[in-house]
């Protein structure tokens, strides 16, 4: 007889965060989708059949890890990730093309892009290299 939770799938057994092989640092799942909308030439890599992860530390060259130790660093991608930049003409929402300047000098950006997000205009899944919502990292006000 077979059981049906045995067959789980990778997603589901994966764990939610993992650590960077590179800073020791623990982070969270980011969907495949997300990283092919970000590297070079997509079609001509080959992706793990892995879980990914999203390191957001500013100091650390990998962007995406895997499972298996497989590292995506910021050179190999066509997308410049904010949250590792220092510049601030580097986009902070990728959906609305915001960057950390314009965010900075214009307040009703945030609440524009709030409110888009609220009525599910925006992409974050796919269009911020993090995967999620850009909203954490608008500058303080």
């Amino acid at each position: 007889m077979s059981n049906c939770c045995a067959n789980k799938s990778k997603e589901n057994s994966s764990p939610r965060k993992f650590t960077c092989p590179i800073n020791a640092q623990q982070y969270v799942a980011v969907p495949v989708k997300t990283i092919l909308q970000h590297i070079k030439s997509p079609w001509l890599q080959t992706l793990d059949e892995d879980k990914y992860y999203f390191c957001d530390d500013p100091e650390c060259e990998v962007v995406y890890f895997g499972l298996t130790g497989s590292v995506i660093t910021k050179d190999e991608l066509r997308t410049v990730v904010g949250v590792k930049e220092k510049s601030d003409e580097t986009l902070v929402c990728y959906c609305f093309g915001v960057s950390k300047e314009q965010a900075k000098q214009d307040t009703k950006l945030k609440k524009y892009i709030t409110l888009q997000t609220k009525e599910k205009m925006c992409a974050c899944d796919s269009r911020n290299p993090s995967g999620r919502c850009c909203l954490k990292d608008f500058p303080p006000n």
